[in-house]
């Protein structure tokens, strides 16, 4: 697969390292990362990734990185997993937002929905783009089966709570004008690892939805974010945060919450660099104006 140019995950990197940053150094200052989402303020726009199984990492993996994320002042998604788990998560004090999968029962939905707000999730979710398998099928996820959602199903999910609700898989204008329409609170523009061969890059539609959505929610983007210079990118690009996964299971595995929490900071520190390099003080000052794309 590494030299299979369908590969959207290698696709997606190739994107982001064909973006080329012009500097700004003069006037420039250390610079603000602190970011509010959802009414909580964070010390940085770069958050752990809906990750899931990561007990397979380390143990406890799932709790570890949600106190890792709370020790760096970062906001927390978590994927599929038991009540016990979201449970431990939170118990920690991270702000963890849980995506749920899209079940072909609602009832179980709304069902682990509601486990989510018992557990005191901070928001709540759905990974629209698990719903198919590769074979034309529905999919089957650890013996659960999936179906694709429609806009009514959606406004039911968003509607049955009071938390954040925030769309993962997002990667057309057309689905983030749905999300919109029935008030959703966020989207992660992404294409879940590469779910599907030749996806675009999430950074490539990232400024046609940005055009589209505004402030009216919130833009996270997943999908090869591996450094500060990947999220500043994003964030240049339309982004309100980022989503980070890969880049902090080796540390998780290393040293256990306190390897996800140094990751963060580092990764975050580079994002510091990056805005005093180009002349932002803080992140709603950072735009398009320095970014240039290197011609394959």
């Amino acid at each position: 697969m590494a030299n299979d140019r369908t590969d959207s995950n290698l696709i997606t990197r190739e994107y982001f390292d064909s973006l080329l940053l012009e500097m700004r150094h003069i006037d420039s200052v250390i610079p603000d990362t602190a970011i509010t989402l959802f009414g909580e303020t964070f010390q940085m726009p770069i958050a752990t990734a809906a990750l899931s199984h990561l007990g397979n990492t380390a143990p406890d993996g799932m709790a570890k990185m949600a106190q890792g994320a709370k020790e760096a002042g970062a906001l927390c998604f978590s994927g599929m997993g038991s009540a016990e788990e979201i449970q431990s998560m939170c118990a920690t004090g991270a702000k963890v937002i849980k995506i749920v999968k899209p079940h072909a029962d609602n009832e179980y939905v709304l069902f682990k929905i509601r486990e989510a707000e018992e557990a005191g999730a901070f928001g709540v979710g759905m990974d629209i783009d698990h719903a198919f398998s590769a074979d034309g099928q529905y999919d089957n996820v650890m013996g659960l089966p999936m179906k694709s959602k429609t806009l009514s199903e959606l406004r039911s999910f968003v509607e049955s709570t009071r938390l954040p609700f925030i769309i993962k898989g997002v990667l057309s204008v057309q689905d983030a004008e749905k999300c919109l329409e029935i008030g959703a609170d966020g989207i992660i523009v992404s294409h879940h690892h590469g779910i599907m061969r030749s996806a675009v890059p999430p950074l490539m539609i990232l400024p046609k939805i940005k055009a589209v959505v505004g402030d009216r929610m919130k833009i996270f983007v997943d999908c090869c974010v591996e450094s500060g210079t990947d999220a500043f990118k994003a964030l240049a690009l339309g982004a309100d945060a980022v989503c980070t996964g890969r880049a902090i299971m080796p540390p998780l595995k290393e040293n256990g919450a306190e390897g996800v929490r140094d990751r963060l900071l580092s990764m975050n520190g580079e994002l510091k660099g990056v805005m005093e390099r180009t002349g932002f003080a803080k992140l709603s000052d950072i735009d398009d104006s320095v970014v240039y794309q290197r011609k394959f």
